[in-house]
């Protein structure tokens, strides 16, 4: 058992290492791999001091600790699936409005990510001329223009018109995005798609449906390969952290 937990916490390692080699130190949420390293690491050697000195925990505390894990295994477990199931959505053709969830803008050029989602956005307008693309975005640390503002002019560039598009220049998180662009268009009572990164969009539709959208539709676009594990394990914790907060 021991040789498991230790094994584990290595594969954690190298996976943070691989992250900031591909990704840079900056990646979001990559503290979680380095975190599980030494909680893993640090159960081995408990593990191992009760052994050595043959001592036993309170029959009591064992079980409430074996129940407390197996419940919180489940949880991850269903909310990983939910995750997973969303990553194949696909939409479907002709609706009104979709709105296009920004992402990290370096500079004046998108990021990895935004950039798959945009070129989504490009086929789905392509294939769609009378959709409204709601592009939906603020701007953070590190970004010289708006996210909304990058991801126009990327499909300027690429061939959709500027009448298919809608600036939302406000918002700083998913839920922004949603609030935001409903504002400005009234997206909510319509039929309407939310385009992300494929891992990105069962958060996304859920945090839409408690904000009253009704006809409703996910919109995958791809993500980075060498991410996807780390990017469903950080969705599964925010969807807890979303739910404590009452957004979902």
């Amino acid at each position: 058992m021991n040789v498991f937990i230790f094994s584990a916490g290595i594969l954690c390692l190298t996976y943070y290492i691989v992250i900031i080699i591909h990704a840079g130190i900056t990646a979001d949420f990559a503290w979680i791999w380095p975190a599980g390293t030494v909680l893993l690491w640090g159960w081995c050697l408990v593990r191992r001091h009760m052994e050595r000195y043959e001592l036993q925990l309170p029959d009591w505390i064992s079980m409430a600790g074996y129940v407390l894990l197996a419940a919180g295994i489940c949880l991850f477990t269903f909310l990983l699936i939910c995750v997973i199931h969303g990553m194949q959505a696909k939409g479907k053709p002709g609706l009104e409005y979709v709105v296009v969830l920004g992402a990290q803008v370096r500079g004046q050029k998108p990021s990895k990510a935004l950039k798959m989602r945009l070129e989504a956005a490009r086929a789905y307008a392509r294939e769609n001329p009378d959709t409204v693309l709601i592009l939906s975005g603020g701007q953070g640390p590190g970004e010289d223009i708006t996210e909304a503002k990058c991801m126009a002019e990327y499909l300027l560039v690429h061939g959709i018109g500027k009448g298919q598009m809608i600036l939302e220049e406000r918002s700083v998180s998913t839920r922004e995005n949603l609030v935001f662009s409903d504002q400005l268009t009234g997206c909510s009572h319509g039929n309407c798609g939310i385009l992300s990164n494929n891992f990105h969009i069962y958060r996304a539709l859920c945090l839409a449906r408690k904000l009253g959208y009704q006809d409703l539709c996910g919109i995958g676009a791809k993500s980075d390969l060498i991410m996807q594990v780390h990017y469903v394990i950080r969705e599964t914790a925010a969807l807890i952290k979303e739910k404590i907060s009452g957004n979902i």
